[in-house]
């Protein structure tokens, strides 16, 4: 009888932005189940923790390599693909978590501020997908897996340098799918709705403890593990026949008006 695979023991990661939420997750899930993960943020004072907590962990199978690493700047992503090559020989899994936001009517959004956040959101997922992916093309291929967001799937007032940096990665998704498939390249995408972070957190005030659990059906707001254990069914073999695709992670759907509501019927 058939078994579901979803190993990815000996595997090599790259995720970037973890040294918290979503990415830390993400990070931690990977190497608990079995892949050596390298890991990157602006800061090393930041993500070493990470890495350091993932190597102490006895149960813990896959390694950690932590890189101070700046997703905008091309030449340290390449340096960090570098490294990651020489600690662990290949890279298999490219995770392009990294990304930021703040919140502004669009009238109110500086060239600056634009282009801060596009190039946070998607041009450190062109930067690491280019070079990671040199890196699987020229091997044995590879599955990458990209975060959008729900607000790159609808309207997102206050967010729409956001939005449209996310929607645009949920196109580049689809369309590498097609240029790599000849190179055993799978790329696909996930777009998280409410994720309790650090962020979200300090922006609405809910704390861990106040956190519905994961058996709890109805519910808007998820774990970042739920996040995680998406990625790794992307990254895994059970996975193979799925490419192009963006998984939305977002709870109980929220129920919209009818036809013959919005025409004033009802």
């Amino acid at each position: 009888m058939h078994e579901p695979d979803y190993d990815v023991t000996g595997e090599t990661a790259i995720v970037t932005g973890a040294s918290q939420g979503i990415g830390k997750s993400i990070a931690e899930t990977l190497a608990a189940s079995g892949a050596n993960v390298a890991i990157c943020s602006r800061s090393i004072d930041r993500v070493g923790p990470v890495a350091e907590a993932i190597n102490d962990a006895e149960d813990v199978p896959g390694e950690a390599l932590a890189v101070e690493c700046n997703v905008r700047e091309r030449d340290q992503v390449q340096s960090f693909v570098d490294d990651t090559v020489e600690a662990f020989g290949d890279i298999d899994i490219l995770v392009n978590n990294a990304g930021g936001e703040f919140v502004a009517n669009f009238e109110d959004i500086s060239e600056n501020g634009w282009k801060t956040i596009v190039d946070l959101n998607l041009h450190s997922t062109v930067h690491c997908t280019q070079l990671a992916g040199e890196v699987m093309r020229e091997g044995d291929g590879g599955t990458i897996i990209n975060l959008s967001s729900v607000n790159g799937q609808h309207a997102a007032p206050g967010e729409s340098h956001y939005s449209a940096s996310k929607a645009a990665i949920i196109r580049l998704t689809e369309t590498l799918a097609t240029e790599w498939a000849g190179d055993g390249i799978r790329v696909n995408c996930v777009a998280p709705g409410l994720i309790q972070t650090p962020g979200v957190a300090e922006t609405l005030g809910i704390q861990s403890e106040d956190m519905p659990p994961r058996e709890k059906t109805e519910r808007r707001i998820g774990h970042t593990e739920e996040i995680a254990d998406a990625v790794q069914f992307l990254a895994s073999p059970a996975a193979s026949f799925i490419t192009g695709e963006t998984l939305t992670v977002k709870g109980t759907p929220r129920a919209g008006n009818s036809m013959s509501q919005d025409l004033g019927l009802e």
